[in-house]
């Protein structure tokens, strides 16, 4: 396997975020790499790129400083910051290549589609545009009801 020495986890302020920082700081730690965590605000056609969104990016700011604490909790340096785009996806795959990332860790939350596991639109993204490898931590599937 190849030198890990940065990875990008990107976070969005959900239960799964704990988990991609803990996978991302387990790649990282052999070869004391670098892990950067990404809030990425979504921002619609209808703003400009760069309009204010305080209460958007005062939550980005919540979830890293929990993400940086986490880390260190790991012993891992986790370093956060926020992006804003238009579309996730994208903005994930881009930054990763601007990073020189050698790995992406994506959590998806499990959600259900017309009856079936939906990837939404992030993940597949990343598989299919993303250089560099690209993990999932998908949340699990919850117990059915009655069981």
């Amino acid at each position: 396997m190849d030198k890990i020495e940065s990875v990008l986890a990107l976070v969005s302020g959900t239960p799964t975020d704990r988990q991609v920082v803990s996978v991302a700081c387990d790649l990282a730690r052999p070869c004391k790499g670098r892990v950067s965590a990404l809030y990425v605000i979504e921002v619609p056609p209808t703003l400009p790129i760069d309009a204010e969104t305080p209460n958007a990016t005062s939550r980005g700011e919540r979830v890293l400083e929990r993400m940086e604490e986490h880390g260190r909790a790991l012993k891992s340096k986790v370093e956060g910051y926020i992006l804003q785009a238009r579309d996730v996806g994208a903005a994930v795959v881009r930054e990763a290549v601007e990073r020189g990332t050698d790995v992406i860790v994506i959590g998806m939350p499990y959600t259900e589609r017309y009856g079936s596991p939906s990837l939404g639109e992030t993940v597949p993204y990343a598989l299919r545009y993303s250089p560099c490898r690209v993990v999932v931590c998908r949340d699990r599937q919850p117990a059915p009801e009655g069981a």
